[in-house]
């Protein structure tokens, strides 16, 4: 690559090399039929299915999911540009989700910035998911501890650091630490990889809260929501719909979380807070 307008460099440039963030399409295929392709940052692939099928109400539970495992496509017979690669991740789910899934008259062919591609109807949206329990330790989740998980997040960004252009997700307990976080490309990709990594160890339910390099829209509170995350802060500001989600599911929601301020949009537990 070239460069231009340093301080000092010539007028047609300095040639440099540089690292570039990986985008590929990875198809999930639940039970042998192919259901999204999604543009994504390939690691974490087992993480991102397990996370995308449980954040998008495929599966109800951890245990739905009785198998994961990942092969390239052969690029010609996927009709894909030479030099694209292609995944397929491939889940074997129970039949009582998997008889849901086909019924469902959704058609994903990748998130886009709303979020929303391929919905059908306005009832297919879903923004009001039920409603969270209400938890003792979420008051505690307050601006000192989101400003130290934020504070964090930099150093568990490798991919990041090298190439720009990725988002991450990260998960922090009461005590304000990071213990995990995943990079992905796209700010969806990145939650969902994070949501299936606790699911498959377990930690889903354990008092915390995720933290993400994006804004705060109703899609992102959703899929925290539906899973049993209770408290979610951002780096940029929320969308108001994605406040409005928050309040309805009374998930405690901060947004622009730039030391030292950050700002509380939806304090979260009972309807009263």
């Amino acid at each position: 690559m070239r460069v231009f307008g340093e301080p000092g460099a010539p007028a047609d440039g300095v040639e440099r090399g540089d690292t570039l963030a990986a985008e590929i399409p990875v198809a999930l295929v639940f039970n042998g039929i192919s259901h999204a392709v999604m543009m994504a940052t390939p690691e974490r692939l087992e993480d991102f299915a397990l996370g995308f099928a449980l954040s998008e109400g495929i599966l109800d539970g951890p245990a739905d999911c009785r198998g994961i495992t990942q092969q390239a496509v052969d690029g010609a017979v996927a009709h894909l540009p030479a030099g694209v690669p292609g995944i397929e991740v491939h889940l074997e789910i129970s039949t009582r989700c998997f008889e849901r899934l086909r019924h469902r008259r959704r058609s994903i062919a990748g998130r886009t910035g709303c979020g929303v591609c391929g919905v059908e109807s306005f009832a297919a949206l879903d923004l009001e998911p039920a409603r969270l329990p209400a938890h003792d330790w979420l008051a505690r989740i307050d601006l000192p501890l989101v400003l130290r998980a934020v504070a964090g997040l930099h150093a568990l960004q490798p991919h990041n650091a090298q190439a720009g252009a990725l988002h991450a997700a990260g998960w922090a307990g009461l005590d304000g630490e990071l213990q995990l976080a995943c990079e992905d490309v796209g700010r969806h990709n990145a939650l969902d990889k994070l949501i299936g990594a606790l699911a498959g160890a377990g930690r889903l339910g354990e008092p915390g809260f995720v933290v993400l390099t994006s804004r705060g829209s109703h899609e992102l509170v959703r899929k925290c929501a539906r899973v049993g995350i209770s408290a979610l802060a951002t780096i940029s500001a929320p969308t108001a719909t994605g406040v409005q989600v928050a309040e309805l599911a009374g998930l405690r929601l901060w947004g622009l979380v730039r030391a030292p301020r950050g700002v509380l949009y939806a304090a979260g537990g009972s309807l009263a807070a």
